[in-house]
């Protein structure tokens, strides 16, 4: 008979406590976490034998665990645990971890979900957009050129970003099955505390979705047909990002109502967490606050929120990789896997 020899990682403990699971060692594998899960699978079910990897220090394991990333977090293991291990919690710094285990480079990971790295990984896009700016325009905003009308002109304050040259030209049925699954939220609503989370979560989703659709609409007019900003509000490109953007602060806002009002039960949250909701929340508050001051005119306040709102969108995507942004493909992958599998 093989015996498999067991080698706790102290560190990797210790870590995990840090990362925001703190509530680890709490745990008494009573399974009541895997009994009240709705989306757990029926066989093997998590997050019992999640729990006790993470105190045993089974670092490996984990790592190499989709189901880690099946979980949705929920929180009605939270809730209901007898010893409050907050089950949630604890996954949710595994996968923190996990992302800062396979990004590269590994610092950079580190330093997006640490806080005391913030200032400095602001401060990067910050300095990038103002040379950018420097270059092509004053940094005193009243004295950037204005458009035809003596109105705000965005794209004048870095032209680089104005009309130019035209652009350059069994495992699917899973992956069409959990894109519409995804799509659905079918997943999110099973869950039985946080159900309220589906609504926020999809406004969110879809209105990313309706943003990156008028993202690549702009650019049509910009590097297609020659058309430069800014376009009328009845444009229908406007009006799509208009309505996307209404529905990114209302999903936003529920977001984090959400959360405060459930903290009880299931858990406030890391700054893992906190970050990404943040950094929307930024995007889409200063995105709107650039669109009305550019239509009241007030270029001394325009401009420097509008680098705010590009910082922030920077913010996201240059560091998606290393923040909670990447569950959307590792939790994808995992859904995929669990379907092809037959795991579901």
């Amino acid at each position: 008979m093989s015996e498999k020899v067991i080698k706790p990682d102290l560190r990797f403990v210790k870590s995990v406590v840090n990362s925001g699971g703190d509530s680890l060692k709490k745990c008494y594998q009573c399974a009541t976490c895997s009994v009240v899960c709705n989306v757990t699978p029926e066989e093997n079910p998590f997050p019992r034998k999640e729990m006790i990897q993470a105190q045993w220090g089974l670092k490996e394991d984990l790592f190499r665990n989709p189901d880690i990333w099946l979980c949705h977090h929920c929180s009605d293991c939270t809730a209901y645990c007898p010893r409050g291990a907050k089950p949630g919690e604890v996954l949710g710094a595994i996968r923190k971890m996990s992302l800062e285990h396979y990004s590269r480079p590994g610092f950079l990971a580190r330093m997006v979900n640490d806080p005391k790295y913030l200032v400095l990984l602001l401060a990067l896009p910050v300095v990038i957009f103002l040379l950018i700016a420097s270059g092509f325009s004053s940094l005193n905003f009243s004295e950037i050129p204005r458009g035809e009308y003596g109105g705000i002109v965005f794209s004048n304050f870095i032209p680089v970003m104005t009309r130019g040259e035209k652009l350059a030209g069994g495992l699917v049925g899973s992956v069409i099955t959990t894109i519409g699954e995804i799509l659905g939220h079918g997943r999110f609503r099973k869950c039985d505390l946080t159900r309220p989370r589906s609504t926020s979560h999809m406004l969110v989703l879809f209105s990313f979705i309706g943003l990156a659709v008028t993202t690549t609409w702009a650019l049509i007019y910009l590097y297609g047909l020659g058309w430069d900003s800014p376009y009328p509000m009845t444009d229908p490109l406007k009006v799509l990002a208009n309505l996307s953007a209404i529905a990114l602060l209302v999903g936003v806002g529920l977001v984090i109502a959400n959360r405060v009002n459930k903290a009880e039960k299931a858990g406030m949250g890391s700054y893992y967490d906190w970050l990404f909701i943040g950094v929307v929340a930024t995007i889409v508050v200063t995105g709107a606050l650039s669109e009305l001051t550019r239509l009241g005119n007030i270029a001394g306040l325009a401009y420097p929120i509008y680098l705010t709102h590009l910082v922030a969108v920077f913010f996201l995507f240059a560091y998606a990789p290393f923040s909670k942004m990447a569950h959307m493909v590792y939790r994808t992958t995992a859904m995929v896997y669990a379907r092809t599998a037959g795991r579901k």
